[in-house]
């Protein structure tokens, strides 16, 4: 069989597009992952006499990780932008896996803040953007559910992490967890640098030999801010995220408290059911968006608007329910609902961004909300000692009601007034 006829039969059997999911799919497990197995295997650092680790300390290292990550995530927008795409990825994902590496074999706190909030909390801040462009650039009809799916790369690393690094770490120690999945990250950006593509064609700063036209920083700023529905979108956003950032923080506790688990099994059950559930919310959510858009060019921030309206109910109901099943069940639904909104997030954003535009977007608005969403670990420690930890998880659902708000304003008033049309774009690279 000729180079030509192998080519064909690849394209005819994988479009490139969907090689593309799935290389970034791999790559947002272990983005994901990386990010939670410092969490999950505290408990033995702080037990560690050769780290002389305190919970404060220990917090320290997760805070530095937080607002590394929030100062170079426009940075990495921005690169995504004027670079290429690919390398961007690809060496994110090298810089973020060798972070990990290498705080495995951290011996104190200044090598895990160095190693680990600020090596892999940096090498996390470029991927997002670059990557929901590279998927925005070669799906077009199907651009909600490319992202869904690549989406939910986020769940399953997060319940990965917590089933294989703490198995890990109770068998082999927590330097065990650092090395298996940074070094696994390694290899994939082996593979990425090979399989990779970033080609511009359907955009407009690939004028001349597919060269790439620096965006003035001026020019981008003004595309993004003047337009209200941006606003709106980074807003919800937040108020999303806050919800999200608080449940993450103070579920386990909750489960731990008021139901009597121990803390594995409350671990276990405040992500797994919420999780599994907003898998299947957010490719239901992709697929009847991609559906509607061609018919309905609202369709994708209405989805979004649903999904924090209904979700609202499950988490007031989770944090005041008195039944154990009953909570689980509120988890369940609030996470399938979290999945529906989570299934539009960038696609909607994208329906009023320009695509030389997109990355330096998803950067901007990431920086925001990861710096708003810093605050609702400590609000809800507040609310714990003032009204207690069920009433303080059950206010969360203001949070989903605000922003379905801020949505349905959009909705009426701005959307159609920012709404960028592609139809009169170039037609998009081979295999799009």
């Amino acid at each position: 069989m000729t180079d030509t006829k192998m080519t064909e039969t690849k394209k005819t059997w994988l479009p490139y597009k969907w090689e593309l999911i799935i290389l970034l799919w791999f790559a947002f497990l272990f983005n994901m992952a990386d990010r939670q197995v410092y969490n999950v295997v505290l408990p033995l650092l702080l037990k560690d006499p050769t780290l002389n680790l305190d919970p404060v300390k220990a917090g320290l290292v997760a805070s530095v990780f937080l607002w590394v990550y929030s100062v170079l995530v426009p940075v990495g927008g921005y690169l995504g932008d004027i670079a290429r795409r690919k390398w961007v990825v690809v060496g994110s994902l090298m810089l973020w896996s060798v972070g990990t590496v290498l705080s495995g074999a951290t011996t104190g706190l200044i090598g895990l803040v160095l190693f680990r909030s600020i090596a892999t909390g940096g090498g996390e801040a470029f991927y997002f953007p670059s990557a929901n462009s590279l998927i925005a650039q070669y799906h077009k009809k199907t651009r909600a559910l490319a992202m869904s799916i690549h989406q939910t790369a986020l769940y399953v690393g997060i319940i990965a992490s917590g089933f294989v690094a703490g198995w890990l770490g109770e068998k082999f120690g927590w330097r065990a967890a650092f090395f298996l999945f940074g070094g696994i990250g390694v290899v994939l950006a082996l593979i990425m640098c090979w399989r990779l593509k970033d080609d511009r064609h359907e955009e407009e700063d690939a004028a001349k030999s597919g060269a790439i036209q620096r965006v003035p920083l001026r020019e981008l700023l003004k595309a993004i801010a003047t337009k209200p529905t941006v606003w709106a979108l980074s807003l919800a956003f937040c108020c999303f995220y806050f919800a999200q950032i608080g449940y993450i923080t103070w579920m386990p506790t909750y489960l731990s408290e008021k139901f009597n688990l121990s803390l594995k099994n409350a671990g276990f059950s405040s992500m797994f059911y919420h999780h599994v559930a907003a898998a299947v919310g957010v490719l239901l959510g992709g697929r009847v968006a991609d559906m509607l858009a061609q018919r309905r060019r609202t369709v994708r921030i209405e989805v979004e608007m649903f999904g924090l309206f209904f979700g609202a109910p499950f988490i007031y109901f989770m944090g005041s329910t008195g039944s154990f099943w009953t909570c689980c069940l509120c988890l369940a639904g609030f996470g399938l609902f979290r999945g529906v909104y989570d299934s539009n997030l960038y696609a909607a954003l994208f329906d009023v961004i320009e695509p030389r535009y997109r990355s330096s977007a998803v950067g901007l608005m990431l920086a925001v909300v990861f710096f708003f969403s810093a605050f609702a670990p400590v609000v809800l420690g507040w609310a714990k000692v003032k009204i207690g930890l069920s009433a303080a998880l059950s206010m969360l659902s203001l949070a989903y009601v605000i922003g379905g708000l801020i949505l349905l304003f959009a909705r009426n008033r701005t959307f159609m007034r920012d709404y960028y049309d592609e139809s009169a774009a170039p037609a998009p690279a081979a295999g799009a």
